[in-house]
């Protein structure tokens, strides 16, 4: 069995979020939230606390907890250069702060290649470890989350940029 072409993947629930994993011997490749849409064929099922797993339970435990601000896995990222580009300048957004894709794409070089960098960031095969929920519309709404907005709200209200908008005001009403 040649190891560079397997993969494995596991499957567990942490915080109100099913969570899918797939990973290779080179690193988590994909992580997918609430979905069984999957293509997990010619995968092996691994135990969530296995090896080949890099420990992304514990991590991903623990940033829920509060206690993970940073993560301290080997990514597989597999993507176009662009994308890659993309995904590489989203590790670099600090735990707790946002920016627009505007600021994304002024950071990619190109104020003009919005769309592009939305879309790839759309695209980032490892959401919460790629922090990809760090990135907003330009007056501040969320937009976008393969997971879905409310699990984006719930990243960014644990990371402390967002306030929960448990509590409506009266004049909302």
């Amino acid at each position: 069995m040649n190891n560079k072409l397997t993969s494995y993947y596991s499957s567990f629930n942490l915080s109100g979020i099913g969570f899918t994993i797939i990973s290779s011997t080179a690193g988590i490749k994909n992580i997918v939230m609430n979905n069984s849409d999957i293509n997990i064929r010619n995968s092996i099922r691994l135990r969530p606390d296995d090896p080949y797993l890099y420990d992304i339970r514990t991590q991903l435990k623990e940033y829920f907890s509060g206690g993970r601000k940073v993560f301290d896995l080997p990514l597989d990222l597999q993507g176009a250069d662009f994308q890659l580009k993309v995904w590489r300048e989203l590790l670099k957004i600090p735990y707790g702060e946002t920016i627009t894709y505007k600021e994304l794409a002024k950071r990619l070089g190109d104020p003009k290649c919005i769309r592009a960098a939305a879309k790839a960031n759309g695209a980032n095969p490892i959401p919460i470890i790629v922090p990809c929920h760090r990135v907003i519309g330009s007056d501040g709404s969320l937009t976008g989350y393969a997971g879905g907005l409310e699990i984006k709200e719930k990243l960014l209200v644990l990371e402390g940029s967002r306030t929960s908008n448990l509590f409506v005001s009266a004049s909302h009403l």
